[in-house]
């Protein structure tokens, strides 16, 4: 049989270049075919997974993908390998993964080393390590030594071996009813136009940032977004997937959770992340410049101290009191923006006190160096803008600054934060807030200038209703799909919008499809590509021509695919999936489905 296979094989390849390429079906290297549906044209196994466990285990969990079009990347989120693996787009294979010690792939033999300037004594420009809310040293960042700190070690072993440490993978469980995605990673991912630099957002709460022009890249920047979850701690993280249920992942023991989502402007290189789970999610910007250039390693305030609260009994991971100190956050953060449910006018809410990172009390937008009742930052540090959600009046979910109504609110996300992406038509960022208000079927699109002589501040905020925005991807023009999805516990009938960036229009609604998660647009084909595996009739592959808005086809997929990429020199589509089904048994332990027009 397999002789077969290989010799019907080798007269598809003669066929193929006999016609040119292009028209024949089922063809993985051809670009896309025409005349026909869409349907899977290859399936590439993705490395170092097996069916039982050590190494790897089936490639159950995994997030956010994207593509690099300049080099044919795509770069996969991967909790069970704890590495982002990279496929080759045009051939099909898997070429690479992207890791710490921790990393399955090679077990820390290939892993990322923590950029360093040895040349200097003591070196200047060593990546700090993170430290948790209660002081521990988190083996998830940059394991370096810090000048005047030679003895950093963790009690469970992790030294100062100038590596990353890793990502902590899928907390708990692989399987989505029961991971705690809060506390998983890695998460999301972004490349620089130019496919030099890697973004991406780990569970410890900071965004590890790799130069791709090195081989293994190297990670030129760890940019924590708040204070990672005690994973070193006397108890590790176990108190934290405890509170996760049924009380919102409020333990101390969480930190600020994962740094999920990002979406990158390239035009004044400013990065924004969403820490976006439920309980007091917030956004933080970025300026990325010195990074993307290689002249910055976005180092904290006080360069010889690690990034967070200061560390207590040596953070060798022992019992200790939690920090009530000074912060050294990043130096490169421009502001926050916390959903906390607070009035302009309040100055009561207080957020993080005492363990938050960039906004201590995000609900004092004023000089935040000392402030009263939050931690204030190490000597010399400039203050952190930190502002709220819109305001908006609870009654209509309609944004309205200036409301003086007794129904006005802060918007608040008990839902969460999602996908979020740049619009270089105005330089504003465009984020989902999948329930920005009470009224379970009221979303929004909120509008944030991360320029403005404050901080980042929102500026409009746009309802969607009976839909949980999930994310957000820019078609032709100013036209922005709206992925969505179904609230929490409340299921909407399939719907997705197309919205108008500048002024929050909906210019066409489309019913066929509908569960979604992430999208994606392809401007070589202009057409939009939806992952949606809450389809209730089954998780499938939505495509939509973004020059008609109108549905075009739904193609199965596997259970929780919910990640797309499209690499717009083929128009092929890459679709992470787990195990079984379209994967078959050749790649029994999950595979990238790779679509095509047929």
């Amino acid at each position: 049989m397999r002789s077969r296979i290989l010799f019907t094989s080798l007269l598809t390849a003669l066929f193929v270049l006999a016609s040119g390429c292009g028209t024949t079906p089922n063809c993985p290297v051809c670009g896309t075919t025409v005349n026909g549906n869409y349907a899977v044209i290859d399936i590439v196994p993705v490395p170092e997974h097996n069916p039982t466990g050590e190494p790897g285990g089936p490639f159950n969990s995994f997030d956010i993908s994207w593509i690099d079009p300049v080099h044919h990347r795509d770069y996969v989120s991967d909790r069970v390998g704890l590495t982002v693996d990279v496929f080759d787009t045009v051939n099909n294979l898997a070429v690479n993964t992207i890791a710490g010690t921790n990393g399955v792939a090679g077990a820390g033999d290939n892993a990322s080393m923590c950029i360093q300037n040895q040349a200097m004594n003591p070196p200047t420009d060593i990546i700090p390590p993170l430290v948790s809310v209660n002081g521990n040293f988190t083996r998830f960042g940059c394991r370096t030594a810090v000048p005047g700190n030679t003895a950093f070690q963790l009690s469970s072993g992790f030294g100062a071996n100038h590596q990353f440490g890793g990502f902590p993978g899928a907390q708990c469980c692989a399987s989505r009813g029961n991971g705690v995605n809060p506390m998983s990673g890695p998460d999301g991912e972004v490349v620089t136009p130019d496919g030099n630099t890697l973004f991406t957002g780990n569970g410890s709460s900071s965004v590890v940032v790799f130069d791709l022009t090195t081989n293994p890249p190297t990670v030129i920047a760890d940019i924590p977004t708040g204070v990672p979850a005690d994973y070193d701690g006397p108890q590790s993280i176990a108190p934290c997937i405890a509170s996760w249920n049924g009380e919102a992942g409020s333990s101390a023991f969480c930190g600020d959770d994962r740094a999920d989502e990002l979406s990158y402007d390239p035009k004044d290189q400013i990065l924004a992340v969403i820490n976006g789970d439920p309980g007091l999610p917030f956004i933080t910007f970025i300026d990325v410049s010195g990074v993307v250039a290689r002249t910055s390693h976005c180092l904290p305030v006080n360069p010889n101290l690690p990034y967070g609260p200061p560390i207590i009994a040596g953070g060798t991971g022992s019992s200790i009191t939690p920090s009530t100190g000074p912060l050294n956050p990043a130096s490169c953060i421009l502001g926050q923006i916390y959903y906390d449910g607070a009035l302009p006018v309040s100055n009561t809410v207080v957020v993080d006190n005492g363990n938050g990172f960039a906004c201590p009390d995000p609900s004092n937008p004023t000089t935040l160096s000392g402030a009263s009742g939050a931690p204030p930052y190490i000597t010399g540090a400039a203050s952190i803008p930190c502002h709220h959600g819109p305001i908006i009046d609870a009654a209509t979910g309609v944004y309205d600054p200036t409301c003086a109504s007794s129904t006005c609110m802060g918007a608040i996300s008990p839902a969460g934060l999602g996908g979020h992406a740049w619009n270089p038509n105005t330089g504003y960022f465009l984020f989902t807030n999948s329930n920005s208000t009470t009224i379970t079927n009221v979303g929004s699109i909120d509008v944030i200038n991360p320029k403005s002589p404050a901080g980042p501040v929102v500026v409009n905020s746009f309802p969607v209703l009976n839909c949980m925005p999930t994310s957000v991807t820019q078609g032709p023009g100013d036209n922005f799909l709206i992925g969505c999805a179904d609230h929490d516990g409340e299921a909407f009938p399939p719907n997705e919008y197309v919205m108008v960036g500048t002024t929050g229009q909906i210019v066409a609604s489309i019913w066929n499809v509908g569960g979604v998660d992430e999208t994606w647009y392809n401007p070589t084909d202009n057409r939009y590509y939806l992952a949606a595996r809450d389809m209730p009739t089954g998780p499938v592959l939505g495509i939509i021509d973004a020059t008609t808005n109108l549905w075009l086809a739904n193609a199965p997929t596997n259970t929780n695919s919910h990640s797309v990429a499209v690499d717009p020199s083929n128009n092929h589509v890459f679709v992470p999936m787990q195990t079984g089904g379209i994967c078959g048994t050749q790649s029994g332990n999950g595979c990238v489905a790779v679509m095509a027009e047929q």
